[in-house]
């Protein structure tokens, strides 16, 4: 049953009454109740993984990395919050004879309140009810209401009742978690003056309707969406000579892992005209026997790859157009560069699932001029030999995206603290990124103190540094000798 308006109400109340406790629970406490759910879902796996295969057809082996993945970064957050620069603790002490006097001005960030996290369907633990949107956000200590994706509602439940255990064991406040269904839940929840921030990964237009929603109330709210990324690929002459056959490989278990289902799947890739990638690829373009993940999904993509075939100068180039027991196989189509400058507008739309556009062109200065015109991405790749002189192209790219990578394939993001996984809307609605230590960041905001006593300073701003950790001292990055 969803749930209701009413319902809603008292959830976000009871998450702002948390909110109190947990905004000023010590880092030490927080980190505790972090592993606490990790070593919960950890013990958990076998059920978790039997439940989310029978609502996602993802498979065992998917499934099963992908919750060593949420525990993961579950256990990073909670090493974010011990090791402290998170805070960004910064201290500059009075000088009278200054000109003008500066007073002593000390700044840290702070938890915004309670976030509202919507679950995606394609990764049913790392982004769904524990997944790093929750993990940064009770890391930065703001509890979570969590609306529950309608593909997986078993296993969301499922997950929640044992995440809702573990913090309560761990001594965490009633409402530092909560599960809400539902769409009208959804919408009443962004909406709720309790309510200080959300979070969101899926479609443009369910996600642009939420952001306007946010953006509308009456004390708007941060917003952070991931909402569409075509992710761009550019293989140079030289690439494609020198080993075109793996970059085919490379290009169709990357556009094809997971049904396509992938926020960074590789959606566009400018390739030389008669490009030996181009030629090897119906090799290596298999047929596929995965359900994508639910029937929406797989409608979306019907109707979306009929749009794409329709465009004049469209030519199939490896796979099938067909659907095999409701399964669609994945299918490579290619254009000329003179094709996609005409038709840019219906190209360049983000088709979610098993497919990918090669544009050919040998004009390097025209595939900048493309890439310059590309809607913001989450990621760029490009494939190049030794001494290319490539700079032109990853300034390009760094203009477009939030994570350029050479010689590899994007599907794939690591957690850790350099990671940047979001870019320019319509990839994301903030320039935060969702996915590594820095996301917990979305969920804080700076607070000055002037002249405050040390008595009322938080214990991150005193002098004598109770919490030993990294601060910036009178303009001077200070590191504490051990902690």
């Amino acid at each position: 049953m969803d749930t209701t308006d009413d319902q809603v109400d008292r959830i976000a109340r009871r998450a702002l009454d948390a909110f109190h406790v947990t905004a000023e629970t010590d880092d030490v406490t927080r980190a505790r109740w972090l592993a606490a759910v990790a070593d919960a879902l950890d013990h958990h796996v076998e059920q978790l993984v039997a439940v989310a295969d029978r609502e996602t057809h993802l498979g065992e082996a998917r499934l099963r990395g992908e919750v060593a993945r949420t525990t993961g970064q579950l256990r990073l957050f909670a090493d974010v919050l011990r090791e402290g620069s998170y805070l960004e603790a910064t201290i500059d002490h009075a000088v009278a004879d200054a000109t003008p006097p500066r007073p002593d001005l000390r700044r840290l960030l702070r938890p915004l309140g309670p976030v509202a996290v919507y679950s995606a369907s394609n990764f049913p633990f790392a982004f769904s009810v524990a997944g790093g949107d929750t993990a940064s956000a009770l890391a930065a200590g703001c509890p979570v209401v969590v609306k529950g994706h309608s593909g997986h509602p078993e296993l969301s439940a499922l997950t929640a009742s044992i995440v809702v255990e573990a913090l309560t064991r761990a001594g965490a406040p009633e409402g530092t978690l909560t599960l809400v269904t539902g769409r009208q839940a959804g919408i009443a929840l962004v909406e709720h003056p309790a309510i200080a921030a959300a979070s969101f990964t899926g479609s443009l237009g369910g996600g642009r309707a939420l952001f306007d929603r946010a953006a509308a109330r009456p004390v708007p709210i941060p917003f952070y969406g991931e909402l569409a990324s075509i992710n761009p690929v550019v293989v140079t002459t030289a690439a494609d000579r020198a080993r075109g056959e793996a970059l085919a490989a490379g290009l169709a278990g990357s556009f094809a892992l997971g049904q396509g289902q992938f926020c960074t799947k590789p959606g566009l890739v400018f390739v030389p005209t008669g490009s030996s990638l181009e030629r090897a690829l119906p090799d290596h373009v298999a047929a596929s026997g995965q359900p994508m993940l639910n029937d929406s999904i797989l409608s979306s993509f019907e109707h979306g790859i009929a749009e794409l075939e329709s465009i004049p100068g469209v030519e199939h180039v490896a796979g099938t157009s067909a659907v095999v027991d409701g399964v669609p196989q994945p299918r490579v189509v290619a254009v000329s560069i003179a094709t996609l400058e005409e038709h840019a507008e219906r190209l360049l739309d983000e088709v979610f699932g098993p497919v990918t556009v090669l544009v050919r062109s040998d004009d390097q200065a025209r595939v900048r001029a493309a890439l310059t015109r590309l809607d913001g991405a989450l990621t760029g790749t490009i494939h190049a030999e030794p001494g290319e002189d490539v700079a032109p192209l990853v300034s390009v790219l760094s203009a477009r995206v939030g994570r350029v990578l050479f010689d590899g394939w994007p599907t794939g993001v690591a957690v850790t603290w350099s990671q940047q996984h979001g870019g320019p809307y319509p990839a994301t609605t903030s320039i935060h990124t969702s996915v590594g230590a820095t996301a917990v960041r979305r969920f804080q905001r700076p607070v000055a103190y002037q002249d405050v006593p040390s008595s009322a300073l938080p214990a991150a701003l005193r002098d004598d540094n109770p919490l030993g950790i990294p601060r910036r001292v009178d303009g001077v990055l200070t590191l504490p000798a051990s902690r």
